[in-house]
């Protein structure tokens, strides 16, 4: 008789069969962990990882439900995404349209705009993009958080979901074609995916952290792994047993939870350091927690269920929340941030009940076109109310200009500079007066090296320069950003004097030989370079004079702040001798006060207290940062470097005003205004003489 083999059970996939109580609390572990990193970011250092977890979930669900029915017509797709839209957009429309209410009642004018455009990424889910084209701004840095940057993440998985299906419809359909078994097929194109996505997160991560954070083809791996959790067979024999699964799913949670306690904003990420939380809640997911011994019974804890079940709108919810409570209430406090968990929670629960769930189990978009219109038309609904903000704010800016340049144009004795010259007692301050520019304006004010585009910016590859003035003498203005801010002023002596000023300028690096400390070792390296490029284009008798100013934005390589100071003072000390070598005399201007250490950004702060703008002002010890470019000039005692200290037009009887004279001074935390700096021109003027005739 011919032998039969006996038929081997086929191993299941571990995608989701029924309700799943445990997916619901890692929902809620993981909207818990970001809350609480944004409301206490130095108690969890890394509950940024939480968005993580989501993602993995996400990518577990959706290749899930996708395998039951994978799409193969056109109107599957368009079903499936009419599907994602009923689930996600009502409550985030609803959310969006309250924050841009919100926006423009309680935020200052000068966040209007940023917020505005904020909004119009955010409806359209790109905001990831928006943060990561921002993320490499320096001068951004200041600027108050954007009430939804958090919609990064919420991008990032739409933009999955647009894709996702495409990927496992082409594998349907090249497994019906090959008659090969479709979850075969499948793991071997999500594997690909996983694969391609870390090798360029690990990549990216490396060579520019500040976008990599952001951008979808550095998280698309892990949404793809947690679907690749969905397709591998169930565990089976001692992977399949009770304690064995048990075993696993704890320590997929002691990974998160690890993520959360060690991780810090200095982990580069998501690079391969992304594993640890991605993994482990993958693991949890395929081991399907649900014995006594496992996770399961304090994942299903009603609590922590219901978290779960609204887990989506608190994370909706609660950054807006945070990011403009302070605006009314001033800095947030303990009993502010019970306030903040509360109201989130109430928020959520209302909008899960009366928008989540009508929209997604009632008949109103029931019907497939009728979800596309609806996405159509509150993308229009926030494009509109975005740009009225936007627009509200240029008219605003723009009538401000005009104001601006007339009383510019007709300075009186106590404009500007002139008011800090005469002092107090000739030019006291109106703490309640008009602010030229107004703050709003005040942020734009720059000089005009930046729509020229004059920076090197990071990672410094590109070495622009630009000329200003056609006169016969010929002067470099050399450094960073605060090299750049005098450049208005310097423009104006220009003119009297007969000078062409050539810029080598770049943001945030200091031309040095000494090397500093960048988030990648490229930046850092190009950055040195940067600096031995502009000796070789200056310190050859090119030039009749050489300005230079610095601020040190970044410590030593290797170094910590602590140890930085009097070893950066000897880098530009050598930098100043290669200089002075070449018969080229140099005048350090040193760098102006610095608000940053107190004040974020004196337009933001001007604009939340237009009747007190004391509240934005400082003193000479509070505003004061190191300054080892002029303490290099000045050890030096050499006749061809001078240093010009211009901080008595900042500081004035002991007080370091944020608006001198009626006019503000910096346009962030730390960068001279454009109108101020050229308030600045005549006694910064006579300082560059008296150094010239020393």
């Amino acid at each position: 008789m011919p032998t039969t083999k006996k038929q081997q059970p086929v191993a299941k996939p571990a995608a989701i069969r029924g309700f799943r109580p445990d997916i619901q609390g890692l929902r809620a572990l993981a909207v818990t962990l970001v809350v609480v990193y944004h409301l206490w970011p130095h108690g969890l250092t890394g509950g940024f990882a939480g968005v993580d977890v989501f993602f993995v979930i996400s990518g577990f669900l959706i290749t899930s439900h996708l395998m039951k029915a994978p799409p193969r017509t056109g109107a599957d797709f368009a079903a499936f995404w009419a599907r994602r839209i009923r689930r996600l957009l009502p409550a985030a429309f609803v959310v969006l349209a309250a924050t841009a209410v919100a926006v423009r009642i309680l935020a200052p004018e000068t966040q209007w705009k940023d917020a505005g455009w904020q909004i119009v990424s955010a409806a359209f889910y790109v905001q990831n993009w928006a943060l990561a084209a921002t993320s490499v701004d320096y001068l951004a840095a200041d600027d108050a958080a954007s009430p939804v940057q958090h919609f990064w993440s919420l991008s990032v998985e739409e933009q999955f979901y647009l894709l996702w299906p495409l990927i496992i419809g082409v594998a349907a359909w090249m497994a019906a074609r090959r008659a090969t078994e479709l979850t075969k097929v499948v793991r071997w194109a999500i594997l690909g995916v996983v694969v391609l996505s870390l090798a360029f997160s690990v990549y990216f991560t490396a060579a520019n952290p500040g976008p990599a954070y952001f951008v979808t083809p550095t998280r698309m791996w892990e949404l793809a792994l947690g679907g690749l959790a969905a397709v591998i067979a169930a565990p089976t024999g001692f992977w399949g047993r009770r304690t064995t699964r048990a075993v696993l799913s704890w320590l997929g949670i002691a990974g998160i939870v690890w993520t959360g306690l060690s991780y810090t904003g200095s982990t580069p990420f998501p690079s391969y350091q992304a594993l640890l939380p991605v993994a482990a809640t993958a693991l949890i997911l395929w081991a399907k927690p649900e014995s006594g011994l496992s996770p399961a019974p304090i994942l299903g804890l009603r609590p922590v269920q219901y978290l779960g079940d609204i887990s989506y709108s608190v994370y909706l919810w609660h950054w807006p929340i945070i990011a403009l409570l302070p605006l009314a209430s001033g800095s947030l406090g303990p009993l502010d941030k019970a306030a903040i968990l509360v109201l989130s929670v109430v928020l959520a629960g209302v909008t899960k009940t009366l928008v989540e769930d009508k929209f997604r189990f009632t008949r109103i978009i029931k019907q497939v076109g009728a979800a596309y219109r609806f996405a159509a038309a509150g993308m229009v609904v926030l494009l509109v109310i975005g740009g009225a903000i936007v627009f509200e704010s240029n008219l605003r800016a723009d009538a401000a200009a005009e104001s601006a340049a007339a009383a510019e144009a007709n300075a009186g004795p106590c404009f500007g500079a002139r008011a800090a010259a005469k002092g107090f007692s000739e030019c006291p301050p109106d703490n309640a007066g008009p602010m030229i520019p107004e703050p709003a304006l005040a942020k734009d004010d720059k000089s005009a090296a930046y729509a020229d585009g004059c920076w090197s910016n990071q990672p410094f590859k590109d070495h622009p320069v630009c000329t200003y003035g056609d006169g016969p003498t010929k002067v470099a203005l050399v450094g960073n950003s605060h090299a750049g801010h005098w450049l208005p002023a310097l423009r104006k002596i220009a003119e009297e004097k007969g000078w062409t000023i050539t810029t080598y300028l770049v943001s945030r690096c200091n031309p040095s030989d000494a090397r500093q400390q960048f988030d990648t070792a490229a930046k850092a390296e190009n950055c040195y370079r940067y600096g031995q490029w502009v000796l070789d284009q200056t310190a050859h008798g090119q030039f009749d004079r050489i300005i230079t100013s610095e601020r040190q934005s970044v410590p030593l390589l290797g170094k910590s702040w602590a140890e930085t100071e009097k070893p950066a003072a000897e880098g530009y000390a050598s930098y100043l001798k290669k200089w002075t070598a070449g018969g080229t005399p140099v005048t350090v201007i040193r760098d102006v006060p610095y608000p940053g250490n107190e004040i974020s950004n004196i337009p933001d702060c001007l604009a939340e207290n237009p009747d007190n703008q004391a509240a934005c002002s400082g003193t000479p010890q509070e505003w004061k940062w190191m300054d080892p470019l002029a303490r290099a000039g000045k050890e030096m005692d050499s006749p061809m470097v001078d240093v010009v200290d211009m901080e008595r037009y900042f500081c004035i009887d002991g007080t370091c005003p944020a608006v001198i004279g009626g006019v503000v001074a910096y346009f962030d935390g730390s960068h001279i205004t454009a109108t101020y700096a050229r308030t600045l021109a005549a006694p910064l003027g006579r300082e560059l003489d008296t150094a010239a005739k020393q």
